[in-house]
Formats: structure tokens, C-alpha cells, sequence
């Protein structure tokens, strides 16, 4: 048998394996209530999805029907995919499996990807299936991906560029491909600009002939969709950047924001293990040409764009974070070529203790190694990451999501259409009760909260407080001002300066039971059924 057959042959293996570990996952994170099985994603993700579900139902890409026209995702081309799911008559319970279903397809692709982009850096088969196999089982990165968020298809639109913009200039060709697919990128996140930018400075820089061509259709198709989808953004919603930008960037120090992004990459370091880490780096001691230093740029920017963003509001939770994320495909190809190139003369400095059999040595201890890397990198916080990676417990952010459809189903049966829900975790809670009309306390689609300042103490505390989307909030507003039906997950930021927030709460609301569960509920709310809801504290 051919070796190109057999590479095929192992490829498809692995892919089988995969869709195997994919669908126990993702059915691991799904749950029964009242005899129906229920899917549902990442919180976030969930509120993408309650947008996409507005888009689908005529009610244009807002988070209210018929609401303010806010831009609370940042992942515009994503909540349009999802909303394509949203024409067809699936049940509310199955929406989400839809969504990951998708994203273990775009996993799939991408480890094809990784293999073809593999190859063109080592020709040993271990090291190939090896970075295969760590990017196509790194949990992190399928957490990201099985529960809804839109990096499933940004890993794989990066990988796909790398690959045609490295076969053509091995070619000694020029196409725009790289830059219409980063283009494309950019409309699901806007993220993708710094790979995007990435690939023209390297091939401008090694492609010589052809440079002229790189960085006038490079920089101008990135203009193109960056100016094409803020034009989008003024006349649709008003604004030229996402609502979710001022929440995020606006109003807080940078040195709070960066000095954040900088300790979560240190600590991602340490969590990975810092030799690890530093391992892809170490192939610069033998090679130096454009695809080793693509790949390496890629990840290097994505970390230093990491920090400059302040990290993830997710990073206790160990791992990459969204951002490194979507250069993990390269970091691995690297660091398995790094490990091959590094056997590979250690044993022939020692061949003679092998007698002949040095290319067996390098590949059975290329194995031990890579299987053991395997491990390490899913251990981000002991042995409960394992039993997560392996789906034996309920994965990463999927432990949550029962309890709040049971809050959306509560909701649901003790108010009419029309009430208002006060919450934080935006989501799964709305996404699950249609006819709400959700406040978002942290902003997210609330220009209002946007645009305050953060709640952040001075100094090192800022820096340590500091969590992308979840510093801002204004009880006078949302709670004084807008006078919610509903509060759900009352104020756990309140201080001395909020006693008037809780004084006049305690004032004009009551406590209404229903699953077990306490609401916060308006005494002279129209949009509750009083004569069948219980009130257990007035």
C-alpha cells in the first residue's frame, strides 16, 4: 500500500474517532426535563442564538424583538449561520445541537487542514498526526467549539489560509485566496484581522516577486470588509463598532486591561506548562523559513492580542482562551515538528547506541512523547480537567445550563409576553423564554451600561478585578430607571452605595416561588398572573 493511502487510511481513523468522542460530548452536555432532552450552548453563544432566532423569525438581528437596535455580539457572519438553522421546524430543545453538530464538522475539516499544513513542514508521519491529534483532542479548544462559540470555524478558516497561502508561494504563484477566506473571518469576528495582517507582512515579506501583489490586494481587501461591515454597523444599528466594544474597552484603564491580558497569558503558560510552551520556539535554532515563521507569527499574535484585549472573561477556567485559540492548529504542527527535529539529532548524536535503527528510535520516542503531550496539555487543572476532556463529568460551561432552562421554564409560568427580566447571564435564560423582554445588567446589549465606567478599585486590584464584560453595571438604571417585572440573580455587586437599590426593592418587590426557585417580582406588575403565582415573602 502507498504511503499516500495509508496516511488517508490513518486520517480517516482519526476523524472516526473524532466524531465518536464529539457526539459523546456533546451528548454529555445535554440534559432531560419533563421527559424531553434538551441541547444547549455556551452562555454567550445562547445569546447569539436569541439574536439568530429574532433574524430568522422577521424580526431583524436584535436581542428583543421589536426592540432597540443594539449590536450585542461580535460575531455577526456566525449569528447569521445560526439564524439559517432557525427557518427550519426544529424544536427550541433541539436548536443548539444544530449549532454543534456544525461545530464538530468545522473541528473535522480543520484537522484535515492541520494534516495538509503538517506536511508541508515535516515529512514524518508521527509528528503529522501527532499535531493532528493534539489539536483535534485539546479540550479547551472543543469546549470552545462543541458548545456553540463561533472559534470552531475561525481555527479552521485560519488553518485554511495558511495552507493556500503557503502552497502558492511554494508554487511561486500569487492568489487572493488567503485574503478573500481572512476577509470572510473578519465578518464572523473581527478578531481575524490579526492573522490577517499576519499573513501579508510574511508573504510580502519572503514573496518578493510577487510583494506588490500581496500588499495591495492584502491591504485592500482587508480595508474592504472592514470598511464594508462598519458602513453595515451606522446604518443598521448606528454605531460603527459592536455595542459589546465600548462595553469591553471603553471606560477602563488600559494598563488594567493589558496588565490582566498579560497575567492570564502568564498563567496560561504556567498552566500549560512552560517548557511545553516554549518548545515550537525552539525550531528557530534549525530552521527559519517562511512556513515555520508563519505558523510562529500566527500564534504570537494571537497571544499578544490576548493581552492587549485583557485575556477572556472565562479564564479561570483554564486553557486557551478564545483568542489563542484560534492559532492552537499552529502552535502544535510546531511544536510536534520541534520534537521530531529534536530527537532526530539527539539520536544521531548518539547513533551508536542504536546500531542502525535510528529512525525507529526518533519515531517510537516521538510517539512516547506526543501521547504524553496529549495529556498534558488537557490536564489544565488536574485530574477533574480529564474526566471533563473525556466527557466522564459534564463538560466546561455545560454544568450550568440545566439550571437556567429551568429558570427560563419557571419564568415562563409565573409571567405573561411582555414582561421585563432583569438578569446577567443573558443567554440561555432569554433564549429559553421568547417573550420576555430581557435587561441585560452587564451591558452587553445595553449601550446605556455600555458606555459607563467600569467598577474596578485602583492599583493591582484593577488589574486582578478585571474581567472583559462583566465590570460594568448601573442599578439606578437598570433598576430604578427601567423598573424590571422580573430580577433574576440579584446584585451580588452591591455595596454600601447600592442601599438604596436594595431598600427600594425590598419596597416595591416580593419573592414569588416556583420550582423550588425564588423570584424577585414587581408588586404592581401587569405581566404577572398574581391569582396563580405563589408569594412567599411580600
Amino acid at each position: 500500500m502507498k504511503k499516500f493511502n495509508v496516511r488517508t487510511v490513518v486520517l480517516i481513523l482519526i476523524l472516526l474517532l473524532y466524531a465518536v468522542y464529539a457526539g459523546h460530548y456533546i451528548y454529555k452536555t445535554s440534559f432531560v426535563l419533563d421527559g424531553t432532552r434538551y441541547f444547549s450552548l455556551n452562555d454567550d453563544a445562547m445569546i447569539s442564538m436569541r439574536y439568530a432566532r429574532n433574524l430568522a423569525n422577521g424580526q431583524g438581528l436584535v436581542w428583543n424583538a421589536g426592540g432597540e437596535r443594539v449590536e450585542g455580539i461580535t460575531n455577526l457572519l456566525w449569528a447569521v449561520f445560526m439564524a439559517f438553522f432557525h427557518l427550519f421546524p426544529i424544536p427550541t430543545p433541539k436548536m443548539a445541537l444544530a449549532i454543534q453538530v456544525s461545530g464538530a464538522v468545522f473541528m473535522a475539516v480543520n484537522m484535515v487542514l492541520v494534516k495538509k499544513l503538517a506536511e508541508r513542514l515535516t515529512d514524518n508521519p508521527f509528528a503529522i498526526f501527532g499535531a493532528v491529534m493534539l489539536t483535534g483532542f485539546y479540550g479547551p479548544l472543543n469546549n470552545w467549539a462543541l458548545l456553540g462559540m463561533e472559534v470552531s470555524v475561525l481555527v479552521m478558516l485560519v488553518s485554511w489560509a495558511a495552507l493556500i497561502a503557503l502552497k502558492a508561494s511554494d508554487e511561486k504563484r500569487f492568489t487572493p485566496w488567503p485574503y478573500l477566506i481572512l476577509g470572510i473571518g473578519t465578518l464572523v469576528r473581527f478578531d481575524l484581522v490579526v492573522p490577517f495582517i499576519v499573513v501579508i507582512a510574511v508573504m510580502a515579506f519572503f514573496d518578493t516577486e510577487r510583494r506588490k501583489q500581496h500588499l495591495l490586494v492584502g491591504i485592500g481587501l482587508l480595508a474592504a470588509f472592514l470598511l464594508g461591515q462598519t458602513i453595515f454597523r451606522l446604518v443598521y444599528y448606528g454605531m460603527p463598532l459592536p455595542n459589546t466594544y465600548y462595553l469591553k474597552v471603553t471606560g477602563t484603564p488600559m494598563t488594567a486591561r493589558i496588565g490582566k491580558g498579560a497575567y492570564s497569558l502568564v498563567k496560561f503558560i504556567l498552566g500549560f506548562n512552560w517548557i511545553v510552551f516554549l518548545l515550537p520556539y525552539t525550531i528557530l535554532l534549525y530552521r527559519r523559513d517562511k512556513k515555520v515563521l508563519l505558523l510562529l507569527l500566527l500564534w504570537t499574535g494571537q497571544m499578544a492580542y490576548s493581552v492587549y484585549v485583557g485575556g477572556d472573561a472565562w479564564e479561570h477556567k483554564g486553557g486557551a482562551n478564545r483568542y489563542l485559540s484560534l492559532a492552537l492548529a499552529q502552535f502544535f504542527i510546531l511544536f510536534a515538528v520541534a520534537i521530531e527535529q529534536f530527537l532526530t539529532r539527539s539520536v544521531e548524536a548518539f547513533k551508536g547506541w542504536f546500531k542502525g535503527r535510528e529512525k525507529l528510535a526518533v519515531n517510537l520516542l516521538l510517539v512516547v512523547f506526543l501521547a504524553g503531550a496529549v495529556l498534558n496539555v488537557n490536564a489544565v487543572l488536574g485530574t477533574v480537567s480529564w474526566q471533563k476532556w473525556l466527557a466522564l463529568k459534564t463538560p466546561e460551561f455545560a454544568d450550568t445550563s440545566e439550571y437556567y432552562v429551568v429558570l427560563a421554564k419557571s419564568i415562563d409560568a409565573i409571567s405573561e409576553p411582555g414582561a421585563t427580566l432583569a438578569l446577567r447571564a443573558a443567554g440561555t435564560i432569554p433564549y429559553f423564554a421568547p417573550d420576555v423582554v430581557a435587561i441585560d445588567i452587564y451591558g452587553k446589549s445595553d449601550p446605556v451600561i455600555a458606555r459607563t465606567p467600569s467598577h474596578l478599585p485602583p492599583g493591582w486590584g484593577a488589574i486582578k478585578q478585571f474581567r472583559p464584560g462583566h465590570t460594568k453595571w448601573d442599578y439606578n438604571y437598570t433598576i430604578l430607571e427601567l423598573q424590571p417585572d422580573i430580577i433574576i440573580q440579584v446584585p451580588k455587586d452591591a455595596d454600601q452605595t447600592d442601599i438604596e437599590i436594595l431598600r427600594y426593592m425590598q419596597e416595591h418587590y416580593v419573592i414569588v416561588a416556583e420550582n423550588d426557585y425564588g423570584f424577585t417580582v414587581k408588586k404592581d406588575s401587569a405581566f404577572i398572573p398574581w391569582d396563580e403565582v405563589e408569594v412567599v415573602e411580600p
